[in-house]
């Protein structure tokens, strides 16, 4: 039986590979100065670019989850060509959007009772999303149906690492990950908190070192330390600091074990919370 893999806007993966694993992507609004503007992979409405311009020059933004009904909107001409569906959502430790697309499969289910419709909460984020998006596109390819598939989400979706810096500490304070005080202390003595995401999906920050070169250190580490021996691929993800991540690339390809390292851009959907200067590595752990 035929069946689409679906995720959403915040997945932040390349277009190519959105197109060469044939992923439906779910867009997601994001307001830039009070204006509504809807993201998707290729950026047909801003650029990345053009988007972390406008943070620069002190334009703010917010996001907003998806409404159920523009689920069910998106999912029924997919079912209606007799498709089934896996939809692997962003992280439901940081957004209601998951549940969201739980309330559309209820709605749709009586509509389409013959078909499958799988919604399961990745606990990923952003480039994590994407990087694991990647993995399960290969699966697919590799001849895996969609209950193979989805059992095989469902138990590498807490090994998939996520580990970032930021540069501008003020946009993890505005959005409640950091107190005022903790973010004007780290400023002025160039503080980079070493990021993560729980067993839960949420985020949590695990450590905290002095200036870009000890958190790029820590990261390569990490990689060293727990990257599972049978996945060897890394994604290297980046908000607007293209040099800062080619030059973690070469790092990455040079120290660790890596077979394979990818460069992908942080969307509006994210960048919204993190700001200019993220820098991220994901990968697959190895199991504990």
């Amino acid at each position: 039986m035929s069946y689409r893999l679906v995720s959403d806007a915040t997945l932040d993966l390349p277009i190519e590979l959105v197109e060469k694993y044939n992923i439906f992507v779910v867009p997601m609004a994001f307001t830039l100065d009070g204006e509504e503007i809807l993201h998707y992979p290729d950026e047909r409405n801003m650029s990345n670019e053009a988007f972390y311009e406008a943070l620069k020059q002190g334009k703010t933004a917010v996001t907003s989850q998806i409404n159920p009904t523009i689920y069910v909107d998106l999912f029924t001409p997919i079912l209606e060509g007799g498709e089934d569906i896996l939809y692997v959502a962003f992280t439901s430790g940081l957004s209601g959007t998951y549940q969201s697309a739980v309330l559309a499969k209820g709605m749709l289910e009586e509509d389409f009772p013959d078909r499958k419709l799988y919604v399961i909460d990745s606990l990923c984020a952003s480039a994590g999303l994407g990087y694991f998006m990647k993995l399960i596109g290969e699966k697919k390819e590799a001849g895996l149906d969609i209950d193979e598939l989805k059992d095989w989400v469902l138990a590498k979706r807490n090994r998939i690492a996520h580990w970032f810096t930021v540069d501008d500490l003020f946009h993890l304070q505005r959005g409640g990950r950091l107190s005022f005080a903790e973010a004007m202390l780290g400023s002025a003595l160039k503080i980079k908190p070493i990021i993560s995401v729980d067993e839960k999906g949420k985020l949590y920050v695990e450590n905290k070192v002095r200036g870009n070169k000890k958190g790029v250190e820590y990261m390569l580490a990490k990689i060293r330390e727990t990257m599972d021996e049978n996945e060897c691929s890394v994604f290297i993800g980046h908000g607007d600091c293209e040099e800062r991540a080619l030059e973690l690339k070469a790092k990455v390809e040079a120290e660790t074990d890596a077979t394979s390292v990818e460069l992908t851009k942080i969307g509006p959907i994210i960048g919204a919370h993190t700001g200019p200067g993220m820098l991220a590595v994901l990968f697959m752990e190895k199991e504990m």
